[in-house]
């Protein structure tokens, strides 16, 4: 009784924010959206049948897998290798922890207004360093080619150092008597990387996937800030369209099943 007591208001907590919620938005998903003096009606799958005919659904579904595909890999290899890079004996390393760590504290909707400097035609850091070379001004969260590659250099950029410092202590916890016997045995570093050190980050290396693949279908804030989904449902991703069929055009049934399909 003392444990579950213990247990009780994590367990409250749970249910109450995270449980309850996702049961009760399965149940409202058969539900049509309320509106004035008419109360919701149970449609069954109606809404799942509407979100198959929608042709923005599949646009964001699209978008938001070749996101993941790109910013997972991406995030979690810079990761490792950053975190190799600082747990070496080298002159200046805490500053440098502190620069690869550093955009990790920042808010998203900071970051994202960071990067629109970065990206604004003529007067951006990128169109300045490109006008060194002749090169004419280029929109490039304004192209359709351009913008979701955009975001996704913007997620890599924040979350790559959030992930490096998991591997920085995993790095640490290694016994240096590996790396000793190695050198003694004449093993390239490369090999003793593939062979030794990447195996036993494996524990790590799973728990950050895991994380990255949540925070790839969450992040919906330098969306907002940056593109609002444009340019042509570009770079919508799903919880942006959730967040726009649910409080921009109230349609809360539909929301509702979109959701599920997030979760």
């Amino acid at each position: 009784i003392h444990g579950w007591l213990l247990l009780l208001p994590a367990a409250a907590l749970l249910a109450a924010f995270t449980h309850y919620p996702a049961v009760a938005t399965l149940w409202h998903s058969f539900f049509s959206t309320p509106k004035g003096n008419r109360p919701a009606r149970f449609i069954g799958l109606d809404q799942y049948q509407t979100m198959i005919e929608d042709p923005i659904f599949w646009i964001a579904l699209k978008n938001n897998l070749v996101f993941a595909a790109a910013t997972i890999p991406a995030s979690i290899v810079l990761a490792i290798v950053m975190a190799l890079w600082v747990n070496e004996k080298i002159l200046g390393r805490g500053l440098l922890r502190l620069a690869f760590f550093t955009p990790t504290m920042l808010p998203m909707i900071a970051v994202a207004n960071i990067w629109l400097f970065f990206y604004t035609p003529d007067y951006g850091l990128l169109d300045q360093f490109r006008s060194l070379f002749g090169l004419p001004a280029y929109n490039w969260l304004g192209s359709r080619d351009t913008a979701l590659w955009c975001l996704i250099a913007v997620t890599v950029w924040k979350e790559a150092g959030f992930f490096m410092i998991f591997y920085l202590a995993a790095l640490q916890q290694i016994s240096p008597d590996l790396a000793e016997a190695a050198a003694i045995e004449g093993t390239p570093r490369w090999t003793y990387f593939r062979r030794v050190t990447f195996p036993l980050l494996m524990p790590t290396t799973l728990f950050v996937l895991i994380n990255a693949v949540i925070n790839a279908f969450r992040l919906v804030d330098h969306v907002v800030v940056m593109t609002r989904g444009g340019p042509d449902n570009t770079t919508s991703l799903l919880l942006f369209y959730i967040y726009e069929i649910g409080f921009k055009f109230w349609d809360l049934g539909y929301a509702a099943a979109l959701t599920m399909v997030l979760l």
